[in-house]
């Protein structure tokens, strides 16, 4: 899988780009749309009665599929390689690793700052109109749980390029050192604060300091590690391995894998691994690049035909707004299913999960139209003026922007987080902007 991927494209794709990478983060933000939509198990029993539960994670085969479906580490895989990519370009436009940091905050803080605006208006208003706090409190923090996406490759991707530069001088050493650091911030939370100190995983109330709290740092050890993983794959390191030692790098990350959840603390599923992220998604990293590779070739042949292409690019060009607004738009489309006399499967049976894939179609054309006006978000901000040119302020910027959404990912999202959130996101963007330049001043 290295740069030099000119066969892969066609006359409507830039010379040069591995178009099976578009297709891998495609491909996993609509796989996490529905997965989403699999958890979300609203409906009615024979009675009437309201069912409410998370079905996919009640099966029991959800333990073993999830060593296959979160495919969260690839997309930081995939982050990675993107970053080597965009730094070269923007190395030779005489970028510097400041404005290569402020053009990633704004691409992710810009569609933020509408979402945290919608969830702040609409929590204010479900306190004016005293809607019953329990209800709401299990709806906020559902739709807030995939926040924590943001500031965790926010955080990656502002380190890129000191991390290229160590890729560059120290290579593997690198991955070593950040796995080894995983590895201690678990024993750190599951043997001593866990054994030792004898504090609970998650609180009786679900919020307050857990033990998973103590696992905060793997944010940022885990998804570099991941984001190393990534610059190997645009060196071209596991396209120059034959198929049978991609192929052993697949079982035998699996059994590193097993080996590590029979330890104890980790979860045996792999999205019990996600929040703080642990040590195994730092494996399932390795795995899925070496599983990407393997699959490189048919990929090709797919995103050579003009009808892939236009998918990826099309879906590709709203990624953000899908990822950001599909958990509210998959609440609200049910909220609608409650309200109007519509038929609601119980969640489950038969019909529910028949039912699902059409579900998904009505939640992605839903977002869809959405984007047609969010869309404006998601591009880079216009080129000015800078209003702090300073490296300082891009640091502040990236902290304040990081800050609230980890919190609502530990806390659970609710009115104050939300607007807390709102001002630092605003702020964030204000301190790394760009003012428009005087007309009537020549430079």
């Amino acid at each position: 899988m290295s740069t030099a991927a000119g066969s892969t494209t066609t006359r409507s794709a830039p010379a040069g780009r591995d178009l099976t990478l578009d297709l891998a983060r495609v491909a996993c933000v609509l796989l996490v749309v529905f997965v989403h939509i699999l958890f979300t198990g609203v409906g009615r029993s024979a009675d009437g009665a309201l069912l409410i539960e998370r079905t996919v994670e009640l099966q029991p085969w959800f333990t073993a599929v999830s060593w296959v479906a979160n495919i969260m580490p690839l997309f930081f895989v995939v982050g990675g390689f993107a970053a080597r990519a965009g730094w070269r370009s923007a190395s030779v436009r005489g970028d510097t690793a400041d404005d290569f940091v402020r053009v990633r905050l704004g691409r992710l803080a810009r569609p933020a700052v509408v979402l945290f605006a919608v969830f702040s208006v609409a929590l204010g208003a479900t306190r004016l109109l005293g809607i019953d706090p329990a209800l709401v409190d299990t709806i906020a923090i559902g739709v807030g749980s995939p926040l924590w996406f943001l500031a965790a490759y926010m955080i990656v991707q502002a380190a890129a390029p000191f991390m290229m530069r160590l890729h560059h001088r120290h290579g593997a050493l690198v991955l070593l050192a950040l796995l080894l650091a995983a590895l201690a911030v678990d024993a750190f939370r599951f043997a001593f604060i866990g054994g030792v100190l004898g504090i609970d995983p998650v609180p009786p109330t679900g919020y307050g300091i857990g033990q998973e709290l103590f696992g905060i740092p793997n944010i940022a050890f885990v998804w570099l590690f991941a984001q190393q993983v990534g610059f190997f794959l645009f060196d071209g390191w596991f396209a120059k391995r034959t198929w049978p030692q991609l192929i052993g790098l697949v079982i035998g990350g699996y059994l590193a894998l097993w080996a590590l959840v029979s330890l104890g603390g980790y979860s045996w599923s792999m999205l019990g691994n996600q929040w703080p992220p642990t040590a195994p998604m730092a494996v399932l990293a390795v795995v899925q690049a070496s599983a990407l590779t393997l699959l490189h070739r048919p990929l090709t042949a797919l995103m050579r035909t003009k009808g892939a292409q236009g998918a990826v690019f099309l879906v590709g060009s709203r990624l953000m707004t899908i990822y950001l607004w599909h958990l509210p738009m998959i609440m609200v489309l049910i909220g609608i299913e409650l309200v109007l006399p519509l038929p609601l499967p119980a969640p489950g049976s038969p019909v529910w999960w028949w039912t699902r894939p059409l579900f998904l179609v009505i939640v992605l054309a839903a977002v869809w139209l959405l984007s047609l006006w969010l869309v404006r978000y998601e591009s880079a901000p216009a080129a000015g003026i800078r209003r702090f040119p300073g490296s300082g302020a891009t640091v502040a910027a990236v902290l304040l922007f990081v800050s609230p959404v980890i919190a609502i990912t530990a806390y659970g999202l609710d009115f104050l987080l939300a607007a807390i959130a709102l001002v630092c996101t605003l702020a964030a963007l204000w301190l790394t902007g760009a003012r428009r330049k005087d007309p009537r001043r020549r430079s």
